[in-house]
C-alpha cells in the first residue's frame, strides 16, 4: 500500500474533529434512503440532492466536509466496522483514488459508467465523474489584457510576475493540479515550478473565491483558480472587472478536474446509491451543474452552456485521473517544502 493511515493526505486527521464539524448525522436505516458523505459544499450540492428526493422519493442524509478528511473518515469507520455511508461525493479524483487503493469502493454498474466518456471515469469501475472544473488564470481586466497573459502556467515563474500572483496552496483543487503536474511533468519539474512561484512572492488565500475577489479589487493581478468561481462572481456582480484566461491546450495549467461519485464498500443501499449517481448524470442533474454552478457537464451528449468556452477532454493534457489518487501526501509535502503552505 502506498499510504499509511496517518498523514495519508499530508495531515494527521482527528476523527472526532471531523465528526463534530462535518455536518449532519449520517445514520439511516430506511430502504428508501441513501447516506452521502459529500466533499462538495452544501451550497453547491444540496439543491440537486433535494431535487433527487423530490423526483424519486428516496431520502438523503448528508455529512459535509473536506474530501480528504471524509475519505480518511470512511477508512477509519470501515476499519471499525461501523460505517453507514453509501455514496462518497468527492471534490476531486484524489480522495476517491485513495479509497480505491484501499479496496473500500464498490464497482459502479456498467449502465452508470456508460453515461460518461472513458476519460472521466475510473478504469477499474470504482468511480465516475459527474461535473468538471477547468483550471484557469483569473485576471483583473483593468490592469491586464488577454495578450499580456502567459500561454503556459510555467511562465508564471518569470520575474515579471513577482508580487502579482494569488494562489490557494491549501485548497484541494490546487493540490490536485500540482499532483497532475507531477504525473505529467515529473517531480523535478514540479518542484522547480513551486520554487519559482514561491520566489515570486505570491499572495496566498484560503480558497478560489477569495482569489477572485482579490483580483477584482486589484490586490493581485492574476490568480490560479477553477473556472466557475469567476462565473459565479460575475453572476452576482456583472460589473466586476475580472475574466478567465485559459492556458494552452495540453498545458498542466488547463487541467480538467472532475467531481467524482463512488459507492462505498459494504453499502446497505447499493441500488439507491446507483440511482443517485444516475440522477446526477441525468439531463436534469447535468443542467443543474451547467446552469447553476457554471461547471462543465460530463454526461455524453450534454453540451456546456453557451457562456462557457468549449472544452474537449483532450485539453487536460493526457492526465490519467486514476493517478491523482497517488501521492497526495507527497504533493502536500512538496508545497510545504517550497514555502507555499500558507
Amino acid at each position: 500500500m502506498l499510504f499509511q493511515r496517518v498523514g495519508a493526505f499530508g495531515v494527521t486527521v482527528l476523527v472526532a474533529t471531523v465528526l463534530a464539524t462535518a455536518g449532519l448525522s449520517a445514520c439511516s436505516s430506511s430502504a428508501d434512503s441513501v447516506t452521502i458523505y459529500s466533499g462538495r459544499t452544501e451550497d453547491l450540492i444540496a439543491p440537486i440532492l433535494e431535487e433527487f428526493t423530490e423526483s424519486t422519493g428516496i431520502k438523503v442524509e448528508v455529512k459535509y466536509g473536506q474530501s480528504a478528511d471524509l475519505a480518511l473518515l470512511i477508512e477509519e469507520e470501515q476499519a471499525a466496522g461501523r460505517t453507514d455511508v453509501d455514496v462518497f461525493l468527492s471534490q476531486s479524483p484524489g480522495s476517491v483514488g485513495y479509497l480505491d487503493q484501499l479496496g473500500l469502493l464498490e464497482s459502479v454498474p456498467d449502465e452508470v459508467l456508460g453515461l460518461v466518456p472513458s476519460e472521466v471515469r475510473d478504469d477499474d469501475r470504482r468511480w465516475v465523474g459527474f461535473s468538471g472544473r477547468q483550471r484557469v488564470l483569473v485576471y483583473n481586466t483593468d490592469v491586464l489584457a488577454e495578450s499580456d497573459l502567459p500561454s503556459s502556467v510555467f511562465e508564471l515563474t518569470g520575474e515579471q510576475w513577482k508580487g502579482r500572483i494569488g494562489i490557494a496552496p491549501g485548497n484541494g483543487s490546487f493540490q490536485d493540479f500540482v499532483t497532475a503536474m507531477r504525473v505529467s511533468k515529473g517531480d523535478e519539474a514540479t518542484a522547480e515550478w513551486l520554487a519559482g512561484i514561491a520566489a515570486n512572492d505570491p499572495l496566498t488565500y484560503e480558497n478560489n473565491t477569495a482569489i477572485v475577489a482579490a483580483a477584482s479589487r486589484g490586490e493581485i493581478e492574476v490568480g490560479l483558480v477553477n473556472h466557475y468561481y469567476n462565473y459565479r462572481a460575475l453572476a452576482e456582480a456583472p460589473s466586476q472587472t475580472t475574466a478567465n484566461h485559459q492556458f494552452a491546450e495540453g498545458d498542466p495549467g488547463s487541467l480538467l478536474i472532475v467531481t467524482a461519485a463512488a459507492i462505498v464498500e459494504g453499502s446497505d443501499h447499493p441500488t439507491q446509491a446507483a440511482e443517485l449517481i444516475t440522477f446526477l448524470l441525468s439531463e436534469s442533474g447535468q443542467a443543474y451543474f451547467a446552469q447553476q454552478t457554471y461547471e462543465y457537464p460530463l454526461a455524453i451528449g450534454v453540451a456546456p452552456p453557451q457562456n462557457l468556452p468549449p472544452l474537449t477532454f483532450q485539453d487536460v493534457g493526457g492526465i490519467d485521473f486514476d493517478q491523482l489518487g497517488d501521492g497526495l501526501a507527497g504533493t502536500r509535502q512538496m508545497i510545504t517544502d517550497a514555502g507555499l503552505d500558507g
